[in-house]
This record gives structure tokens, sequence and C-alpha cells, in this order.
């Protein structure tokens, strides 16, 4: 959509339709997100649908982030410069960071022998964090709108723009207790953390904080304990597991390898050596008015990488043509140092596999085929590549990004045109009558609405 202009406001009205669990919001415009605007969605399941957890004593929302002291303005003219953003100065939990001073307010109160639920999204900018309570475990049951196996966890590592539910019982002495927020895969480790009081309890949390794991195999390990729980219902009343993916046959694979390089001076990060630039006019807007020949091509970004050097970028606004109903296999390859954090618009998908090396067809053979977790985010880890499968079923144009702002404002993103073929409202809505437009379709009159 345009950009809402300064001093103006803009209403979104949208259906919570087929699905439910914890999701995010944040601004992908310019480094807006380092200003704070962010903040956590929840989506509760249907009063006539069981929840395969009994209710808790209440639900707590824990938006964990790195922080920097530089302004959002700040970061921008960084990027714009060719230069990166550096490292952050902090880890803040839901915007604090406890003293630890023994004036620190709680976060959160919880009661003596009550369950409660946390829902916990990193919201950061740069980096992987690792989350854990002092003296308390964790039980799993959502993540990224999937119910999940309920298996027990001390700590999670919760990725760039990850977001994950837990049951923890207040079942320890009554007293104050910290939940830490720490980096992972870092030379320096930065920590946050926060107060959890239990209800007259007494007693300062204890100073020496429980420990993160260290390395990224640990990390991998836990991705693969996620498991999808087969016999819970979603938003619908049928059982998740009813949705056989892994029987469907694959219409179409793209292979994505991420990369960093240099353009007339300047950091650049693409994906197969295809570097995005946003278009003054939005892509979908072009699409939906039928002049997007005048603002892209498609398919200027193939399904394989190049073969030529990693080094060599094309700076163009990168939007992929997918059919209606295809279902499609997408490979994320990360050839470099730093963990990659990948997220899809308009779509859940199914995180089959992620292993270290490079992709090949045979490494199929090791896909979870049965109960992989339906998310909207897939971390792939250094020198290795993760493998996604999903059904393309939603018409529009939506955006394929790294979930590191500085990655994605640089380019490393593109848009998936999903074409309403039979211009049907059973594929997509007419264009809301107070959307806002732009660009060379600002004065053009509005193309024909759907029909049935």
């Amino acid at each position: 959509m345009c950009p809402i202009p300064p001093g103006t406001n803009y209403t979104y009205q949208f259906q919570v339709k087929d699905q439910i669990g914890s999701f995010m919001y944040y601004p992908t415009t310019a480094m807006h997100k380092a200003a704070g605007a962010f903040g956590g969605l929840r989506v509760n399941s249907r009063l006539l649908i069981p929840v395969p957890y009994a209710d808790p004593e209440d639900d707590y929302t824990v938006l964990i982030g790195d922080w920097y002291t530089k302004s959002h303005t700040q970061l921008k003219k960084l990027l714009d410069s060719g230069r990166s953003m550096a490292r952050p100065e902090g880890v803040l939990i839901n915007g604090k960071s406890s003293k630890g001073d023994g004036k620190d307010e709680p976060l959160f109160v919880m009661k003596p022998g009550k369950t409660y639920k946390y829902r916990i999204c990193n919201v950061g900018l740069k980096n992987s964090l690792n989350f854990r309570i002092q003296g308390h475990s964790m039980t799993l049951v959502e993540m990224e709108g999937s119910h999940t196996v309920q298996n027990t966890y001390d700590s999670f590592d919760v990725h760039l723009g990850q977001c994950f539910s837990v049951l923890v019982t207040a079942d320890k002495d009554p007293k104050d207790y910290y939940m830490v927020a720490s980096t992972r895969f870092t030379k320096s480790v930065l920590t946050g953390k926060g107060i959890i009081r239990y209800e007259n309890g007494k007693g300062p949390a204890a100073p020496e904080l429980p420990k993160a794991p260290v390395g990224w195999a640990w990390s991998l390990n836990q991705f693969r304990s996620f498991r999808w729980n087969l016999t819970a219902s979603a938003a619908r009343p049928n059982p998740q597991g009813s949705y056989h993916y892994g029987k469907i046959n694959i219409t179409r694979t793209i292979k994505l390898v991420n990369s960093a390089s240099k353009v007339d001076g300047k950091l650049r990060y693409a994906i197969n050596g295809i570097s995005h630039v946003d278009p003054e006019t939005p892509l979908k807007l072009a699409d939906y008015y039928k002049v997007y020949d005048k603002v892209f091509k498609f398919d200027t970004m193939k399904d394989t990488p190049p073969a030529t050097a990693a080094d060599k970028i094309t700076m163009v606004p990168n939007v992929v043509n997918i059919t209606i109903k295809d279902f499609v296999e997408i490979i994320f390859e990360n050839p470099e140092k730093s963990l990659q954090t990948w997220h899809l618009d308009g779509y859940s998908f199914f995180s089959v596999a992620s292993e270290p090396g490079t992709w090949t067809p045979e490494k199929r053979r090791n896909y979870n085929l049965l109960d992989a977790v339906s998310r909207y985010t897939v971390q792939v880890f250094p020198k290795s590549w993760a493998a996604i499968l999903l059904t393309f079923d939603n018409a529009g144009m939506w955006n394929v990004r790294s979930e590191q702002p500085e990655r994605r404002y640089l380019g490393q993103q593109f848009y998936v045109g999903v074409e309403n073929i039979a211009r049907s409202l059973r594929n997509e809505y007419n264009m809301p009558d107070n959307a806002l437009v732009c660009g060379i379709v600002k004065d053009m009159p509005k193309p024909a609405p759907y029909s049935m």
C-alpha cells in the first residue's frame, strides 16, 4: 500500500479468519520499527472450538528485542550512506530492563499454584535471543498460529520475528524471579531482564541468572524438536493433522541464496543476485490497475541462483509470478556466517527441514512430511539451508523478506504475485474504498470490480 502521509490517520479493517495464535505488528517503511512502532496481536480460538490445554489464569505478552540508542532516522542515514547499523546497545523486555537494585517493579505477577500463558515474541532489529525464566520450566503450546506438541523446555531461542506461546506454573517459593533475554551467536553477549513477582511473595530475585546455551547446533536441535499437534483444532473444528501436506505433489521448486556485496561502494543485500528496490507506485496497485509493465517486470529473479559471481548484484523491483493453487517448495540457502530469518506475508508454510551445507534434491528424503509446524517465519543457520512447503492459494502481492530490517531495507526481499486470474471475489476482495493511491495510478479511474 501507499505510505500513510505524515500527520494523517488511516484505518485498516480486516477480518480475522482461519487463524489463531500469537502475532506481532510493525511498519516496514524506512526504519520506523526502531522507534518502537510494534506490538503484539492475540487471536483467540472461538468458544466452540476446544483448545488443547486448560484456560490459564492470565495471558501475558512478552516483547523481547535488542535496542539501539540511535534514532530510526540516524539508523536510516547510516544505511543510506552504505554502512551497516553495527551492533545494538542493549536488550529490552517490554521496553524495559531491570536494574537489579531491589527497586524494580514487576513486569508480571503470578498467584502461587496457578498456570499462566506467556506469548514471547522477538521484536528486535538484529539478533536472535535466548529466553528463560529463573527456576521455572516452560511448556510450549503454540507457535505462530499453530498448536504444537506440548514439550517442556528450560529456554527458547527466539529468532527475529518469531513468536512462541508457553505455559508457566507458579510452583516455586513465593518471591521474585528474573525472566532473561540475551543475544545469541554474538561475540559479546547483551542481556535484558525483568521481574516476575509471586503475589504476596517475599524476597528478591537471586542475582545469579540462568545461563544460555552455547553454539547454534543446540538451536538447530531445538528447532527439530518442534512438532505440529495433529489432533488439536486451530481456527476450524477439524484437526490440524487432517491437512496432509506431505502427500501433495510439488509443482515448482524455488532455490534462494542470500548474499551481501557493494554497489557503487555502498552495502547492498540480494537474493539470487537481485537486490529489491521499492518503486514509487506500490506493486499491488500497479498490478491491480494493470499498469505493472510500467513499474516492474515479473521473474527478473530466476528459480535458481545464477552461476555468476555472488558479488554481482542487480538493483530492480523483485517480483516473482506464481500461479494460484500451486504447491511450491522454497529452499533458503545461507552461505554467510550470520543466521538469517525469513518471513512470508499472507501465508503460513510448513518448515520441513533445516541442515548444514548446501541443498540438493536428495535432501528431500530428510523432510518431515508428517508433523512439521505450520508457521510464518523460518530461520536459516550459517552455512546451512532450510526448506518450506506451501500452497499459494491466497491471491495478492505478498512480501518475502529478511526479518532483519537492515537487510530488508537494503534489498533482501522480494514479492510474490499470485494473480486472481478469474477476477473473482472467491479469490480476492475488491480494493477498499478508503485505500490510499499514489504514484502513476493516483489519478487513474478505478478498475472494474471483481464479480462472483
